[in-house]
This record gives C-alpha cells, sequence and structure tokens, in this order.
C-alpha cells in the first residue's frame, strides 16, 4: 500500500485500504507504520515534545500486540478495526514527519494548538479502534490482551496539552510582531530566546525557516485563504529581521558545503572541464549518467531525448535505455569546486517565482519590519567593518532578490550609495554581493533612478570591464539591460566609451550567462538608434554570428534578435553580409526549434534583401533549402512569422519587380521580446 508523499504540511491524506486485502498484508503494512512511528524518537521536536513522545509510546506498546498476532486468524470484524488502525497511524506519522520538519518550526511553534488537538484526536481514535477490537475471536496470551487493555486505559487517561514552554514561545512572537506594527525595536535577548526555544542557531537555520514560508505562501496564495498568507508573512518578516540581527552569514557558506568537503590537494587534482557537461559545456547541476557510462547535465540529456535522439551524443553509441542515474559524486565535487572557486551553480529546472503578489507587504508586521531591517543593513554598509558591509551587501542582495516591496523599503533607506562604494572593493566577495545587491534594486523603476542619478553608471561599468569574478561581471551587464527599459539612459549609458565596447568583448569572452546578458543588454541600447553605429564599429556583428552555433536556444534567439534590430539599417545589413552570414543565417532556420528564432532568422533575410538589393536576393535563390524552410514557417508559425515568411517567399518569387526603395521597412519591423533570467 503506497502512501502519498506530495502533501501540504498539517494536512493528512491518510489511505484507507482496499477492500478484500489479505489479513497478513494489512498486518504487515502496521507493523512497518509502528515501526516508523517507534523511529521517530531518535528525531528533534523542537516543539510539542511531550504529546509527541506520549503518542509513541503508546504505539511502541500498540507494537507488541499487532506482532503477538501476526500469522493468526483473524475475523472480518478484526479486519476492519485493524483497517481503522491503518488509517491512524498513517497520519500519526503524517504529524510527527510535519513535527520535525526542518525549516516548520516556527510555523509549527505557531500552530501548536491545532498540532495539540491533532494528536488529542488521534490517540484517541486508536483508543476507539482498540475499544471494539474482537479479542474473543483470536487466541492469544492473557498477557496480550492485558497489554490491550492497559494501552486502552492510556490512551484516554493520557493528558494531551500545549507545552507551557512553547506557549510562552508563541506569546513572545506575537508581542515581537505586535513590536514591529508599533515601530518598536525589539530586544535582541528575546529573539534569542525564541530562536533558542526552536533550536534556530545559525543564519542557515534562519533561511530554511524563510524559504518554508515563502513556500507556504504560494501554496496559500493559490487557494486564496489571505488570514494564514498574513501570518505567513509577518512570520518571514521575523525570521528576517533575525538573519539579519543576530547571524553572521559566513556559518552559510562553510555549512551549505560541508557534506561535501574534500580534501584540498584531491581537488586540486581535478580538471575544471570535467564538470561542464558535453552538451551546454557549463557547469553540470545536476549530474547524471547514461547507459554508456557517459555523464550530462540532466536538463541537457533530456532536451536531446526529447529531440528523438536515441545515441550518446558523446560517444555515437546507441543507447539501449534511457535511464538517467544521478552522479552524487560528481554533483559534490561541483558544489566543492563552485565554493572555493566562488561560482554560482545554478540548479536545473529552477523556475522563478512569481513575486508580483510581493508588490504590497502580506501584512503590517511585515512591512515595518522590513523597514526596520532597511535602515540597519544601510548602517552596516555605510559605517561597518569590511565583513560587516559584505555581509549586508549580501542580505540585501537576498532581501531584493524575490520581494519588490523589499525593494522599496531597501532604496528608500538609501542603501544604492553604499552599495556602490562598495563595488571598488578588491574583496571579490564584497564586490559580488554588491554587485548582485544593485542588479535586483535596479529592477525596481526609483532603483533604477537613484542609481543613474548617484552616478553609479561609471562604477557599473568599471566592473562590468575589470570585475574580478565572472558572476559579478554578468550581473553588472543585466544592470545595464535593466537601466536601458529607461528611454533617456540607452543615450546616456550608449554615450559613455567603455559601454558598449565592454558589453562586445562579454559578448566574446565571457561565460554562457555572461554572454546572454551582454547580449540582452545590447539588445536594450539598439533601441536607441545612434547606439547602432557604435556597436557596429566596435566588431559586434562577427561576435553575434558566432553565438548562433550555441546550444542553448536562448542564446541563439537573443543574439537573432539583436542581429535582426541590425540589420534594418544600411549600416548594419552590409555588416551582417561583410561577415558572410547568410548561409549560417539560412542554416538556423532551417534547424532551429524555435518558431521565435526562426521568425528572426526571416526578418534578417527580408532586411538584408531591402538593404542589399537584387544581389542578395539573387544569392537567396539559389540555396534551394531556403523554400523549404520557409514554407514549413508558412504552416507551423505565428501568424506574424507566416506573414514575414509569406513575404520573404513573394519577394523572391517575384525578384524581376523587386525595388528596393519601394519597399517599406515598416514590413520587417517587430517587437523584440527578451528575457533575462
Amino acid at each position: 500500500m503506497t502512501q502519498k508523499s506530495d502533501r501540504q504540511i498539517l494536512t493528512f491524506p491518510a489511505i484507507r485500504p482496499c477492500e478484500g486485502i489479505a489479513p497478513e498484508t494489512l498486518l504487515r503494512a502496521l507493523i512497518v507504520l509502528c515501526h516508523t512511528i517507534s523511529n521517530y524518537k531518535t528525531k528533534i521536536f523542537a516543539t510539542n515534545k511531550r504529546n509527541a513522545r506520549e503518542t509513541i509510546r503508546e504505539i511502541e506498546i500498540l507494537l507488541i500486540f499487532l506482532e503477538e498476532i501476526n500469522g493468526l486468524i483473524l475475523s472480518d470484524s478484526m479486519i476492519l478495526c485493524l483497517s481503522e488502525l491503518y488509517i491512524t497511524l498513517q497520519k500519526i506519522q503524517y504529524l510527527l514527519e510535519d513535527c520535525t520538519h526542518e525549516g516548520a518550526r516556527v510555523w509549527i511553534l505557531m500552530k501548536s494548538e491545532l498540532v495539540m488537538n491533532e494528536f488529542r484526536i488521534l490517540i484517541r481514535s486508536v483508543g476507539t479502534a482498540l475499544d471494539v477490537i474482537p479479542l474473543g475471536s483470536i487466541d492469544v496470551p492473557v498477557e496480550v490482551r492485558e497489554v490491550v487493555e492497559l494501552l486502552t486505559k492510556q490512551v484516554w487517561n493520557v493528558k494531551i496539552e500545549i507545552d507551557p514552554g512553547d506557549e510562552q514561545a508563541m506569546k513572545d512572537v506575537l508581542a515581537i510582531l505586535g513590536g514591529f506594527e508599533n515601530r518598536f525595536v525589539p530586544n535582541p535577548i528575546n529573539l534569542r530566546r525564541v530562536l533558542n526555544r526552536l533550536g534556530i542557531q545559525s543564519w542557515k537555520d534562519c533561511s530554511k525557516e524563510i524559504k518554508f514560508l515563502e513556500e507556504e505562501i504560494d501554496g496559500k496564495n493559490s487557494k486564496g485563504e489571505e488570514r494564514e498568507i498574513a501570518i505567513l508573512s509577518s512570520l518571514i518578516g521575523f525570521m528576517n529581521y533575525c538573519r539579519g540581527m543576530l547571524f553572521d552569514v559566513s556559518d552559510a557558506r562553510n555549512n551549505d558545503q560541508s557534506d561535501c568537503r574534500l580534501d584540498g590537494d584531491v581537488l586540486n587534482c581535478l580538471n575544471p572541464e570535467d564538470f561542464k557537461c558535453p552538451i551546454s559545456l557549463e557547469l553540470m547541476s545536476d549530474p547524471v549518467t547514461v547507459a554508456t557510462g557517459q555523464t550530462y547535465d540532466r536538463a541537457s540529456i533530456q532536451k536531446w531525448f526529447r529531440a528523438g535522439n536515441l545515441i550518446c551524443p558523446k560517444t555515437g553509441e546507441k543507447l539501449m535505455n534511457t535511464e538517467l542515474v544521478p552522479n552524487s559524486a560528481l554533483h559534490k565535487l561541483i558544489q566543492q569546486f563552485c565554493h572555493d572557486n566562488g561560482a554560482t551553480l545554478v540548479e536545473s529546472g529552477n523556475r522563478g517565482r512569481d513575486i508580483t503578489r510581493t508588490l504590497v507587504p502580506g501584512s503590517s508586521a511585515a512591512a515595518k519590519s522590513m523597514k526596520m531591517l532597511a535602515i540597519f543593513l544601510v548602517d552596516k554598509l555605510a559605517e561597518g567593518r569590511e565583513e560587516e558591509r559584505n555581509k549586508a551587501a549580501y542580505e540585501i542582495r537576498l532581501l531584493a532578490k524575490s520581494n519588490i516591496y523589499n525593494r522599496v523599503c531597501l532604496v528608500e533607506a538609501g542603501s544604492v550609495m553604499p552599495l556602490l562604494n562598495l563595488v571598488s572593493s578588491s574583496d571579490p566577495s564584497s564586490q559580488e554581493n554588491s554587485i548582485s545587491a544593485l542588479l535586483n534594486l535596479s529592477k525596481h523603476a526609483k532603483g533604477k533612478t537613484v542609481i543613474v542619478e548617484s552616478g553609479g553608471l561609471i562604477p557599473i561599468l568599471d566592473v562590468l570591464s575589470k570585475g574580478l569574478r565572472m558572476e559579478a561581471r554578468q550581473n553588472a551587464a543585466a544592470i545595464l539591460f535593466y537601466l536601458s527599459s529607461v528611454h533617456e539612459y540607452r543615450e546616456i549609458i550608449g554615450e559613455i566609451p567603455e559601454a558598449i565596447p565592454a558589453l562586445v568583448g562579454l559578448i566574446r569572452n565571457g561565460s554562457y550567462r555572461a554572454k546572454k546578458n551582454a547580449v540582452v543588454a545590447l539588445f536594450g541600447l539598439l533601441i536607441f538608434p545612434a547606439n547602432h553605429h557604435r556597436a557596429l564599429s566596435m566588431g559586434v556583428v562577427p561576435s553575434l554570428i558566432n553565438l548562433l552555433a550555441s546550444e542553448r536556444e536562448d542564446l541563439v534567439n537573443d543574439s537573432l534578435a539583436v542581429l535582426a534590430t541590425l540589420a534594418e539599417n544600411p549600416e548594419g545589413a552590409n555588416a551582417i553580409l561583410m561577415a558572410s552570414a547568410i548561409p549560417v543565417l539560412v542554416a538556423a532556420l532551417r534547424s532551429l526549434a524555435s518558431r521565435t528564432g526562426r521568425e528572426y532568422c526571416v526578418s534578417i533575410l527580408m532586411s538584408l534583401c531591402i538593404n542589399g538589393g537584387m544581389e542578395v536576393v539573387s544569392i537567396l535563390q539559389k540555396m534551394s533549402s531556403l523554400m523549404t524552410s520557409l514554407y514549413s514557417l508558412l504552416t507551423d508559425g505565428t501568424s506574424r512569422g507566416s506573414k514575414k515568411a509569406s513575404s520573404l517567399i513573394r519577394l523572391l518569387h517575384g525578384c524581376h519587380n523587386f525595388k528596393p526603395s519601394s519597399m517599406l521597412t515598416s514590413a520587417v519591423q517587430q517587437e523584440h521580446i527578451v528575457r533575462v533570467q
């Protein structure tokens, strides 16, 4: 019998045994459940200790009875009673699992009354089932009957109540939240008393609590449970405040890698190139091994399989199956490498959360606590020691990453200027944290304004060109992308001599993410026409053409979007033609799976015809595969893509009437949408 594993906390989706289940199967399942519950006595209960301990003790006694009757012939009425016990034991296991859930401690504390009631109901349910068990229908020793009778009395007499220490901790949390609402700064002693009660002893522990609470809000938000969302939001504010005020961020960096730390000499003997996926050429975030023994990143090899390929990409051997076996040892090595070299490992399949709901705070306590924390962090940025400034920048980076309201508070508290001062630090970690914090603040309209008006462009461009780590450089490029969404800033950035050359340099020599951020930043700047000549004079076209060979579809699409923009004017079209790009574009049109990418290819080819005249048209007419690709786009492209393909087909078929000057360039203009991840 399989239990449901994916469930919301403090819900108990027990499964009823099927009708006609064999008695021996049911008994085995009950015995396994009892053993599982008994094993919880070795686990840590931050709250509800006494209730959990009493429940486990009663189940251990029940286990004695079940093992005694295992193998006996059972009546139908006995099976019915045992079926009810099976349902109850499942729920008890779920409840104990929730009470020991790492990261849910503060939430379970605030739900202590509900948890207490659940313990009471479930232990009474055990008593009810035992009350009606027909002991006379089975042949068991007298001492076993006495065990059942004793257990029945105990479950009805056991005292289930909220632990006084838990009750006091709840009152303390509520008092602190009330203090936030009244702009009262909590005493750190009170904060630590609550955290000590819950066993929350590090920055990492706080982060686990925050992550859990955010996930709970996502679930509640989909169900419209506004009251629960407000409580959860307040608790996030409480935990954010505790994390920022009480703990040093360094403990998280050390502990995150504690399970995969290796001897330094061993790690130094390894070749980092072995950590890259042979398909994507990026560090593997989830390495898996296929039947041939070769290892790939899970996302890349799954995409390979979805495309209908059933051979090993590296060896060319036919795969007997597509089973993927996690390569845990390599995963740990990669994690350690990233930790020691300051790299960031982006997990495969990671999806950004919808943060539009964070435009307003979830509760008054959450709002006021964030404002207090923002002031504290800005003070540390401005006046603290180097280590304190780095820690404050890291906190701001995290707080602004996934919460819009937090961004407002941090900008209004004056965080931008001290962050800009910190980006010139000679410490790679401080520079990376400060530039990443500025990136997250630049996503807000007010943040953009303050960054530019505070003279932030020059230090950001300095990091873009000479950042101490690649991640710092790629995040500087992303800041330019967000700033370029403001019309007047496109001109200001473009006029700075170092800006576009630095982006082009990153396109040529950066990592995948650095290239992507640089491409989309350049696209934003090219919306201002005067920046076209600046980009072309830096030789951006050959670099973009080279990116079309990338395995990363999003990078190819973004590169095509920039080329389509450049191709709309004669200078850009000429640069593309001089780079001998026509065969590459036609090949991309034929091979790309993305409709967006293929539509960009058609737009570029149309612009080349318009700006290049009969010579370009004649070249395209001689390329036999082009028409097939265009007709394919007619049938499976978007409405806009089909129109573009149709226009290019008509142009190529009726070239004797073609007059470039009479063609309206608006026929190929389009709205490019590029998303930064």
